[in-house]
């Protein structure tokens, strides 16, 4: 086994992070000690690791503030049309080790920091993740940014500065316990509050029509302070900004009407107003109605679209109108893209400025916001559809209310006119669902709302023309896209495999950080042999390294060279977790019925949070906690088989793991998971995939071809079908002996003694009510799982596989996935153009 390269080694590969100038790297020393001794207050003899940390993330984001002010002087003098992209939830994780990587300082930082006696790895352990996201949504969004700075693209990512992020996750006594994710304690070196910006956002109120158009009033205030986080294209000195709102009570808050005279009770009411950004709601494809998250919609909404209308007005080149009330031009200036229905009410409050503020005629008003907007959906899961309570609009958005009615009608009338007597059809396509509680169906108002409506992947965009959006589509088919989503190389191969970065660059140059699709150069060297065995030996050191830092966190001693068997995702009942469980309980029980035959060692790890509130996501954990309790201290099982939970699965534990896994595991039941993004994560870092016909897994296969991946399972045709015959799991417990035992043995407590009783919720929902259908392709998957037992006992066949993987992977990348938006949605270029450097003049 090859052991990790020493510190020396790593500094002396001239690697894709940069050459060290050594100008640079006297300049970086300098900046440290001046930021220790000014901004931290500290020198060397009192300071703490942290205090290292903050003063490097200093000297780094000194390096952005020149690109980042010349780039905003660059768009305000070219007046592009500028990219708005809208998300509740912006999965960033760190932000040092990616802005040293897009700014090329990375062996200039190393060479300084050691020269320091320090260590740059341990020093980037420090920064806390921003997890400002729940799972795929979330980190699609931070890629996008990514891409959209790398692009040049004068774009913008609008978002809520939340207190709390996604929570942390501990496991005690094998189940999920949740604490406060406290990012912000230390500070945030990378966000600058501005102030001056800050903006009013009205809730409650009444509506009032008057002679002179019509008035929301007697509305509670809450403002909206921005702070921005630079945005670093790679190596293109570009640097967007992300502007994420915070909630501010005005200083006369409840101090301002009939004041009783309660000083200190109306300060201490302060908190809320400012409760709307303290945290985010961490449902993963679950929708729950609260009041708080509309408040957190519409905020997010409110505050953007004001600032993206002062930015239109005072653009040099906005309008020969004096006052610019001229609101022609606004979708040629700009792009509003919502991601998913959570920013829906962008469409509704466009036209409230418009028509009410703006007094642009409704017509008119209409046929700009639909210019404008354009939606992405992400799920077809129906209870994660959005669908709020009127009454709930009525209290705290009265105006917003009637907007949607008056556009619902206006719909429906032309739905009618087109279907006479299609009472159904108007009752299907409906914003607004009649019922026992009448709700707003966010999804059908941003599909009115909007000129472009796209799905996540070629299957998903599929099934929401013929199924989520049918009816739509039939009376819009233009407006229906695919934008297959990808993943930035820089942070998923650049930053976390460096290792395979450099041997890559090494065969083919350093284009394809910029231009995935060359890695299809990759595959002249598939039978290479020098590069067949580089691959192999980049892949063991990852997995060292990954194993030594299981054992220093968790105390779990692994077997380096078993099978690194990795599902990492939100724990969720379409995701399958169950289906691994029930492979891991197979496996065991084949080894103990024959404890002396040869098996392929594997250590499976399966890590991700369950929303709090989602009870069968909680009892999965605890199952698989239970099942690797059980394994890992049986003595028949040795190092043959390993079950471990990783513990608070997040976008920094996702770069350690992902490099180092052999076998990816992309298992859902085919039809629900719109996408994946961790599926791409895999493949470009020369993981392996179990996976069934679902999401961008379709195009991997197409990109590799199928016999490269292990296809298993039902296809969406399969599941359809099924479903009409009815699925009864019963049928397969009978029939299937390996299944039935390993039923049994959750069922009758073999993987809880002390409570016997424990899973049978688990083993009610998978024998009674399983939506996702289990056991229909339990008996596939066991079979493909032995196909890649036999594949890896081959290692030379297996890293040519890899190879051919990682060359085929070039599809999967950001950047192709946004300069489609640009050019098929937002009507704009892509740009190669370099803003030049701060050090040097401008054209």
């Amino acid at each position: 086994m090859a052991a990790p390269l020493s510190d020396g080694e790593r500094r002396k590969q001239i690697s894709v992070r940069g050459i060290a100038g050594l100008g640079d790297v006297a300049e970086v020393r300098k900046s440290f000690n001046r930021h220790l001794h000014f901004t931290l207050v500290k020198d060397r003899n009192v300071a703490t690791p942290r205090d290292y940390y903050f003063a490097l993330a200093h000297t780094v984001r000194d390096h952005l503030v020149g690109r980042w002010i010349r780039t905003q002087q660059h768009y305000y003098e070219r007046d592009p049309k500028r990219i708005y992209y809208l998300s509740l939830e912006f999965y960033m994780g760190r932000t040092l080790q990616n802005t040293m990587v897009n700014l090329g300082l990375q062996n200039a930082c190393d060479e300084a920091i050691y020269q320091l006696g320090l260590d740059l790895e341990e020093l980037e352990e420090i920064e806390e993740d921003a997890g400002l996201g729940n799972g795929g949504l979330g980190r699609l969004a931070a890629c996008f940014l990514d891409s959209m700075a790398t692009l040049g693209l004068a774009a913008y990512g609008y978002g809520i500065r939340y207190e709390f992020g996604i929570f942390n996750q501990r496991i005690v006594d094998g189940w999920q316990v949740e604490e406060a994710d406290d990012w912000l304690r230390y500070g945030n070196p990378w966000e600058k509050a501005r102030p001056e910006y800050m903006l009013p956002v009205h809730f409650y109120g009444r509506v009032c029509h008057t002679p002179d158009g019509v008035k929301w009033i007697d509305t509670q205030v809450v403002l909206a302070m921005p702070y921005d986080t630079p945005v670093p294209g790679y190596k293109n000195n570009t640097v967007n900004t992300m502007r994420l709102w915070s909630a501010k009570a005005p200083n006369d808050f409840n101090l301002q009407e009939f004041n009783v005279g309660d000083y200190i009770e109306a300060v201490l009411d302060r908190n809320l107003a400012e409760n709307i950004s303290r945290v985010l709601y961490p449902n993963d494809n679950f929708f729950e109605g609260k009041e708080l998250r509309l408040k957190q919609e519409y905020f997010v909404v409110a505050a953007t679209l004001q600032d993206i209308i002062r930015r239109f007005k005072s653009s040099k080149f906005g309008c020969r109108d004096p006052v610019r009330t001229c609101f022609e031009t606004f979708p040629d200036k700009v792009a509003i893209q919502l991601n998913d229905t959570h920013p829906a009410l962008s469409i509704p409050e466009l036209m409230r400025i418009l028509v009410d503020v703006e007094k642009v005629d409704w017509d008119k008003a209409w046929e700009i916001t639909k210019r404008t907007c354009a939606y992405t959906n992400h799920t077809v899961l129906p209870e994660a559809l959005e669908r709020w309570p009127v009454s709930m609009f009525e209290k705290l958005l009265p105006r917003h209310l009637e907007i949607i009615y008056a556009l619902n009608q206006m719909h429906l009338d032309r739905v009618a006119a087109l279907y006479p007597g299609d009472i159904d059809r108007l009752r299907r396509m409906s914003v607004i669902e009649e019922g026992d509680c009448k709700r707003i169906n966010m999804a059908h108002l941003c599909v009115i709302g909007s000129h472009a409506v796209n799905g996540v992947a070629r299957i998903h965009s599929h099934i929401v023309r013929s199924s989520v959006f049918k009816d739509f589509y039939e009376l819009e088919p233009e407006k229906f896209q695919n934008k297959t989503n990808g993943i930035t190389p820089r942070r998923w191969l650049l930053l976390c495999n460096p290792g395979l970065a450099d041997i890559i660059a090494e065969k083919i140059g350093e284009g394809f950080i910029t231009d995935l699709s060359q890695l299809r150069k990759l595959l002249d060297f598939i039978n290479n042999e020098t590069f067949i065995r580089d691959v192999a030996k980049v892949k063991q050191e990852n997995k060292l390294k990954f194993a030594a830092y299981l054992e220093e966190q968790y105390k779990v001693k692994i077997n380096p060279s078993s099978m690194f068997d990795v599902q990492v995702k939100r724990i969720h009942e379409y995701k399958r977790q169950l289906l691994n469980c029930l492979h891991a309980i197979t496996l065991y029980n084949r080894i103990r019925s024959d404890p002396s035959k040869s098996f392929v060692p594997r250590t499976i790890m399966i890590g991700g949070k369950a929303a709090p509130g989602y009870h069968m996501a909680k009892m999965i954990i605890k199952l698989i906690t239970s099942i690797g309790e059980v394994i890992n201290n049986d003595p028949y099982v040795g190092d043959k088989l390993k079950v471990i939970f990783l513990e608070n699965y997040r976008v920094s534990l996702a770069e350690k793991v992902i490099p180092a896994a052999d076998l990816s595991q992309q298992i859902s039941t085919a039809g629900t998971e719109a996408s994946g993004t961790g599926n791409m994560k895999f493949m470009v870092n020369g993981a392996l995939t179990i996976g069934t016909m679902d999401g961008a897994n379709v195009e991997m296969a197409e990109e590799a071809g199928e016999e490269n991946l292990f296809i298993f399972g039902m296809r969406v045709e399969d599941v359809e079908a099924l479903d009409r015959r009815g699925y009864n799991a019963q049928e397969y417990y009978q029939r299937l002996p390996e299944l039935r035992q390993a039923v049994d043995q959750i069922s009758s407590g073999f993987f809880s003694p002390r409570d016997p009783g424990c899973f049978k919720d688990i083993v009610n929902m998978l024998m009674h009510h399983d939506r996702f259908k289990v056991f229909a392709d339990y008996e596939a998957y066991i079979k493909c799982q032995g196909q890649v037992d036999q594949l890896f006992m081959d290692p030379r066949e297996w890293t040519k596989k890899v190879i051919r993987n990682i060359a085929c992977s070039g599809k999967f990348s950001s950047d192709r996935t946004i300069t489609e938006y640009a050019r098929e949605i937002w009507g704009v270029e892509p740009s190669a153009t370099k803003i030049p450097p701060p050090n040097l003049p401008r054209d």
